[in-house]
């Protein structure tokens, strides 16, 4: 598993980059990636995850 509180202030430094350059990380980006980081999923899944919600 992964410190919850590192992430969060991860999360926070990236997002803060990201807006800089006009993309966004979204709450479900965010919970796709905790599932990864869990080893809830896999790669391929996690991939297919992304493509799927860009498709919508």
């Amino acid at each position: 598993m992964f410190d919850e509180e590192m992430f969060k202030f991860n999360i926070e430094n990236i997002q803060n980059d990201l807006a800089i350059e006009g993309m966004e990380i979204t709450k479900n980006d965010i919970e796709m990636f905790k599932m990864y980081a869990n080893e809830e999923i896999a790669m391929p899944d996690l991939i297919q995850m992304i493509k799927n919600e860009q498709l919508m």
